[in-house]
Order: C-alpha cells, then structure tokens, then sequence
C-alpha cells in the first residue's frame, strides 16, 4: 500500500504559448508522517528517437508533509530551445509528471502536447525555420498516463517484495521450451480437428436435408400415382357397369321385340282356326 496517493493534477494554463512556463495544481494525500520531503520534477520529451534531447525542466521538494489531503502549485520553465532539434519542436512530444520519495519514484504522470501554429497558413505551409514566438502547445490534459510504483517509505513493512525474487532452483529445471511449442501444437490440432467436425456435421445435414426433400418428393408422387390408378379404377369400374346396364338393356329391348313379334303370329293362327271353325262347310284343296 503506497503510503502518499496522487489524486488530481490540474493544469491551470492550457492552451498557452510554447515560451510560457507550465502551471500544474497537485493534490495528494498522506497516510503516514514521512521523515524525508517528496521531489516533484518535470521532464520534456525533446526527441521522439533519442533521449539525450530529455530536458527536466525544473524539480520541487515539498515538506514536511502533514497527514491528510494536501495541495500545491508546481511551476516549471519552458523547454531550452537550444537543446531542441528544429525539426521536432512542431509537431506531438511528450511531458512526464513524476514524485519521488528518497530517491525512489513512486509515481509518473505523461501528457502528450501538440506544438502548433496559431495560423491556418503557417500550419499548412511552415517554414523551414520555426518560428517560436507563433507556435502553441497544447497539453492532452484529458488522456494522461499514469504509472505506480511500489517502494519502500520509511518502515520496513511498507517495503515490497524483491522483483523478480530469487529462484535458486530456476537452473536445474528443464527448458520448457518444447512443452510450450507441443501444447500449442496440440491446440492447433484440436482446433483444426473441431473445424473438420464441425464442417463434416454441416455436410451431413445438407445431405439428411436433401434426402429428406427426395423422399418426400417421392412420397408425393407415389401418392399422386395411387390417386390416379384409383380414379382409373373407379372409372373402369363404371365403365363396365355402363356396359352391363346398356348389355340388359338392350337384352331387355330384344326380348321385348320378339315377344311383339310371337303374340301377332299367334293371334293370327288362333284367327285363322276361328275362322276355320266359323266356315266348316269350305274345303280348302
């Protein structure tokens, strides 16, 4: 647990001209009665390839320090314009915040700053010679990146562990090396084995799919062919009982024309032997 927490840093002239000097409003707290004063410094970033352009700009110790919330204005110099390379003083650098206690830094605050003309003109076109007195720098004071750090403050209880801690032992293991690449190989293989499954699983089920659309398919027309072999069925049927109503029919005219045809053959006959019976006396030779 660090003794002296950060809680807010304030920068009270934001946006500014590049030559102005930077104003920062620190508020922290402390938990324990400290023996030793904290150093508060400020650091600008002159070269994004090279640190031997890092300038500090100006350093602070602030003590003794009561327990409880404190706050204080921490003023720094504008950056050495001779240590600067030209060509990187336009353009986005850094700008680090730090505390230390007893010569160990416990917390780092990094700002980004854009350093730009304050015309459209000179922004699209500068000139191949900064002009500093145009140029204003601009702190991302809502984006900073803040480090902790544990350290060891006044008793050897807050002190922390040693990092990385001993491993007397770390010599004799065996290099874990190849178990590292063998279960990453493995990860692979089952990785590559449930994309097959699911792939194959994927096929299986087009091909249940499709059989199924065949089967029903098949289904429908099976059932399309009963219907029309019974429609044929029962339209040969009646066929035939047309047949056989139109056969007795016709029997029945037939019958019908010969019993016409019998009566009048006996009617005559029966005329005949009437008339026979009626004129006895003629002979017929």
């Amino acid at each position: 647990m660090s003794v002296v927490s950060l809680l807010g840093v304030k920068i009270m002239n934001n946006p500014a001209p590049f030559t102005a000097p930077y104003e920062f409003e620190i508020t922290f707290e402390c938990l324990e009665q400290l023996r030793e004063d904290l150093e508060w410094k400020l650091t600008y970033v002159g070269s994004a390839t090279s640190a031997e352009h890092d300038q500090e700009l100006d350093s602070l110790l602030v003590g003794p320090i009561p327990i409880g919330v404190n706050k204080f204005i921490f003023e720094a110099d504008p950056p050495n314009l001779t240590r600067l390379p030209s060509s990187e003083i336009i353009g986005v650098t850094v700008i680090l915040l730090t505390c230390s206690y007893d010569g160990r830094e416990f917390v780092r605050v990094g700002y980004y700053v854009n350093n730009e003309y304050d015309s459209e003109e000179l922004n699209n076109d500068p000139p191949a010679k900064p002009i500093i007195e145009r140029v204003r720098r601009n702190i991302l004071a809502e984006k900073p990146r803040v480090t902790r750090f544990a350290i060891k403050w006044d008793s050897e209880e807050s002190a922390p562990a040693e990092y990385p801690p001993d491993q007397p032992e770390a010599d004799t293991l065996d290099d874990d090396g190849t178990a590292y690449g063998a279960e990453e190989a493995e990860m692979q293989a089952a990785l590559e084995k449930e994309l097959e499954e699911t792939e194959t699983a994927a096929q299986d089920k087009q091909k249940d799919g499709d059989q199924e659309t065949v089967e029903t398919k098949e289904k429908e027309e099976d059932e399309e062919s009963e219907a029309g072999s019974e429609d044929l069925e029962e339209e040969s049927s009646e066929s035939e009982d047309d047949e056989e109503d139109e056969e007795g029919a016709e029997a029945e005219d037939t019958e019908m024309a010969d019993g016409e045809d019998k009566a009048p053959a006996a009617n005559d006959t029966n005329g005949e032997q009437k008339s026979a019976d009626s004129h006895p006396e003629v002979m017929v030779h």
